[in-house]
């Protein structure tokens, strides 16, 4: 299922109720994300599986590709559509390498072009940067991304930009302005109370790709 990447790119929260994050998620494909990314810091092995399972069913339903956040071993265990990896998660390479050709493989390069440029060439889809905001997820992260790195990156990567942190319906069009294809998003999509409605919100942004 290797498609453009672009639009709202959901990414899930850390949560051991697989029954209510399914129903978010659920929601959040309802209300028009292009892409799910499964991530949760806190699970063991088997609960990520048994959640993997969940997601990749619902996303099959939503014709919404899955990508597993930093492990490859359940990225191929399930079939999902494609894996995200940071710095620390390994080889590029050996990571498309191992997906084959077909899959998304996507990259966060934090505040570096270079990295960006190095993972294109190693077989990146895509390409992340962040944060650009301030964000519950990740708290300690004081450093913020400039808006002129999309400007830059966009002259020099030919794959597709996806912004990451902090990001609202609010300021999620200043990133558009500036580069950034897509908006991968947590806090502003699942901690709300209508999640459906969220996601319209942000979809809103990408006319083309409303549902």
């Amino acid at each position: 299922m290797k498609r453009g990447i672009a639009g709202l790119y959901a990414i899930t929260p850390d949560t051991d109720d697989t029954p209510g994050l399914v129903a978010r998620v659920e929601q959040a494909l309802a209300g028009g994300a292009r892409l799910l990314q499964y991530r949760n810091k806190t699970a063991g092995a088997a609960l990520r599986l048994i959640q993997g399972r969940a997601l990749l069913a619902l996303c099959r339903q939503y014709q919404v590709p899955l990508i597993i956040n930093d492990h490859l071993d359940l990225a191929l265990a399930l079939d999902a559509d494609g894996l995200h990896v940071g710095a620390e998660d390994g080889s590029l390479a050996e990571a498309r390498a191992r997906l084959g050709t077909g899959k998304i493989l996507g990259a966060s390069c934090y505040r570096s072009l270079s990295i960006a440029i190095d993972a294109e060439k190693s077989g990146a889809d895509y390409v992340a940067f962040g944060g650009f905001f301030p964000s519950t997820v990740k708290p300690g992260m004081t450093t913020r991304t400039p808006l002129s790195l999309l400007q830059d990156a966009r002259q020099q990567v030919s794959v597709p930009i996806v912004a990451i942190g902090g990001i609202t319906v609010d300021n999620a069009p200043q990133l558009l302005a500036v580069g950034a294809d897509g908006v991968a998003v947590i806090t502003a999509l699942f901690e709300t109370p209508d999640v459906r409605a969220a996601a319209r919100g942000f979809t809103a942004l990408f006319p083309r790709h409303e549902k």
